[in-house]
């Protein structure tokens, strides 16, 4: 089979304006419950988009670690590529799809680091392995498997099961401007639902056309 052949009608659920929630994060989270209790793998993934200082756009898969009313939580090195690509332009895209359920969702926002608190509060909430894997890892620059192996070594070594939050290592947060919840149907004529932010009226739905 050719890969142009590969095609799927989406016919597992309908998505209209008297049903969705009037605040897109109720939306969001009911979808997000609906996921896991679908037993979605990995419902908290998702692809975090950015852009560096010239324009470059880059994408990855990363796990939300949070949200409520003031965004979006993931946690990075802040030395990665997006890190550096935050910290030129702080504006960033979420994507979740969960294919089982045919649906995505669609965040757009601007980029803050959390409290030092808080990052600090969830790296003590990680497994050890993970903490210490936070000071053996240099993320995104090049490096042999023995290196990262010797590295994790030593780091274990000097801290034990109790090392401390590196000062690279912390949160992110992703302030929500714009969201689209997706669902699909068939024929390609998806259900496409953006909420955009407006200062005066909170949110303001609007259906775009598939």
């Amino acid at each position: 089979m050719s890969v142009s052949d590969l095609r799927q009608s989406y016919e597992r659920g309908v998505l209209l304006e008297n049903q969705a929630a009037i605040a897109p994060l109720d939306q969001f989270a009911l979808w997000f419950q609906e996921a896991i209790a679908a037993q979605v793998p990995e419902p908290n993934a998702m692809t975090l988009a950015t852009v560096d200082a010239s324009g470059q756009p880059s994408a990855r898969i990363v796990l939300i670690k949070g949200y409520d009313v003031r965004g979006f939580t993931f946690f990075t090195n802040y030395e990665s590529r997006k890190g550096h690509d935050l910290l030129a332009n702080p504006r960033a895209a979420l994507l979740f799809f969960w294919q089982p359920l045919e649906r995505q969702v669609r965040i757009e926002g601007v980029i803050e680091r959390v409290s030092a608190e808080e990052s600090d509060a969830y790296f003590k909430s990680r497994p050890v392995g993970s903490r210490i894997g936070a000071w053996a890892s240099n993320q995104s620059q090049p490096v042999t498997r023995e290196d990262l192996e010797a590295r994790e070594r030593d780091f274990r070594a000097r801290y034990g099961d109790e090392p401390p939050r590196p000062p690279h290592w912390g949160g992110y947060r992703l302030v929500p401007t714009c969201f689209e919840f997706w669902q699909g149907r068939p024929s390609r004529l998806h259900d496409r639902l953006r909420y955009r932010a407006d200062g005066k009226q909170g949110w303001v739905m609007d259906r775009l056309s598939p």
